[in-house]
């Protein structure tokens, strides 16, 4: 974890610059049950975590390390089952079964016990829509209420916040237009009959700015519903220390990702769809200059997700094949994009331009300087290669707690970039025909392109005839 920088400061917890691996000072060895190395948690059991994570009158967990163990925990225990041991521990520790309680020690220790369960319910909201988790925190203010009455008001305050929340986030997702699931591949019948009777996109938005804009809209409000936790959970396994049963064996609970994936596909299909619709091959290279355009516009914004989506759809085979329509386009700007995005050194263009944009967003004056979307796919494929690459737990059964600090510097950084507030004006008409716009299946596509430029050999010429068929119900 060398060359991790070592500073925290509490406002920028989540940013690469104030994410702090240092979650002691002394240098080697063992302090209850937490094994350090150069000032640096890297093992423990999960009971000595648990432990690590509860306040006591003179304690309290660093930022960083609550966050990472939140993050990470839920690999080894229930998220329930934690908050049910943390306030067991508390009720120990703190003697608050008693039948006198120690008002003065309390008093020290109630703030603290507050301030973690409001750190959780902010930053895990999702966690808590489970009646389980709000039956314990409730039982815990209760216990300490008695002592200070200001504890009552606080405990209001908290749930009132997380109720706000969470009404936010599933209103949110209720929000979002709906991806139209629609695919007519029945419209390429329309592709010889002008005028077009489908809209397309430069009728709904000409101006490659608008629409870079627009994308960056749907791309941030789609990002503010993947809760950190998601990010995990996509890749639960067994616990081997736990024959019984998988953490959160319910389900994955990972369905705002798993949109946000169908979104980037559903982009990728709707710019390869404009591409080929148009029966001119003069109209097909004004929609790739134009896309090109867009693309572009999303570079420089800082919107990787929707670039890569673009450059995607333009390099499907259906629209590459369609070489007389590239012959007027002027490439030299697509090849610039290209080059950026080029798999070649694991996305080593991609990534430096990454982190120059995250540097940008750092120092930022302004929201639009502070966005930030990462090529999504490839963060989901990072993150699952440090899960699969490392144990979670080390041979001795220890957690292995150097894997989970990476973990949450790579989650924490994207934490930061989902919440920033998205600068440019929303266009209603533009955002909806991104998610309604009839798109074709690959089939389709092939067909539309067929349609466009000739077969150019047999191969092509069969495929061409039997989508004919199947699709338009012509021989």
């Amino acid at each position: 974890m060398e060359g991790m920088p070592q500073t925290l400061s509490s406002t920028s917890m989540f940013t690469p610059c104030g994410f702090s691996p240092h979650l002691h000072t002394s240098k080697e060895g063992e302090q209850g049950g937490l094994i350090f190395q150069d000032g640096n948690l890297t093992s423990a059991s999960l009971d000595a975590l648990i432990q690590h994570l509860i306040p006591t009158t003179d304690y309290y967990p660093e930022k960083a390390y609550i966050f990472t163990f939140l993050l990470s925990s839920r690999l080894f225990i229930e998220p329930h089952e934690l908050l049910s041991r943390v306030c067991h521990k508390c009720i120990e520790q703190q003697r608050l079964d008693d039948p006198v309680l120690d008002k003065a020690r309390i008093r020290k220790f109630g703030p603290k016990i507050l301030q973690l369960l409001t750190e959780w319910t902010e930053t895990f909201p999702y966690d808590f829509q489970e009646e389980r988790m709000i039956g314990h925190l409730k039982d815990m203010i209760h216990r300490i209420a008695p002592c200070d009455e200001a504890y009552w008001k606080k405990m209001n305050q908290l749930l009132q916040a997380l109720n706000q929340k969470l009404a936010t986030l599933s209103h949110g997702q209720e929000g979002i237009v709906k991806i139209s699931t629609a695919v007519s591949d029945k419209l390429v019948a329309f592709k010889t009959k002008p005028p077009s009777i489908q809209r397309e996109i430069l009728s709904v938005c000409s101006d490659p700015y608008t629409l870079a804009q627009q994308l960056t809209h749907v791309e941030l409000e789609r990002l503010s519903h993947i809760g950190p936790e998601e990010f995990v959970q996509a890749f639960v396994h067994k616990d081997p220390l736990d024959g019984t049963k998988t953490c959160f064996s319910e389900q994955k609970k990972t369905s705002n990702l798993e949109a946000y994936v169908k979104w980037f596909n559903r982009l990728c299909y709707l710019v390869a769809t404009e591409i080929c619709m148009p029966a001119k091959k003069k109209q097909r290279a004004q929609v790739i200059e134009f896309f090109i355009d867009v693309a572009r516009e999303c570079f420089n914004i800082g919107n990787f997700n929707s670039l890569m989506a673009i450059i995607s759809g333009m390099n499907m085979s259906p629209v590459s094949r369609l070489k007389k329509t590239w012959s007027k386009v002027k490439t030299a700007k697509f090849f610039i994009l290209e080059h950026q995005m080029d798999p070649t050194g694991n996305f080593y263009n991609y990534r430096t331009a990454l982190r120059g944009a995250a540097h940008r967003s750092l120092t930022a004056h302004s929201n639009r300087e502070k966005i930030v979307i990462p090529f999504f796919s490839l963060l989901i494929k990072d993150i699952y290669f440090l899960n699969e690459g490392c144990a979670n737990r080390l041979p001795n059964g220890h957690v292995n707690f150097e894997k989970f600090l990476e973990l949450a510097k790579q989650v924490g950084e994207f934490i930061t970039w989902k919440q920033v507030e998205c600068p440019f004006e929303q266009d209603p008409n533009i955002i909806h025909y991104l998610h309604t716009a009839p798109i074709f299946t690959e089939d389709g596509l092939y067909l539309a392109s067929y349609e466009s430029e000739s077969p150019e050999n047999q191969t092509e010429k069969d495929r061409w005839k039997s989508l004919r068929s199947t699709i338009l119900g012509k021989t």
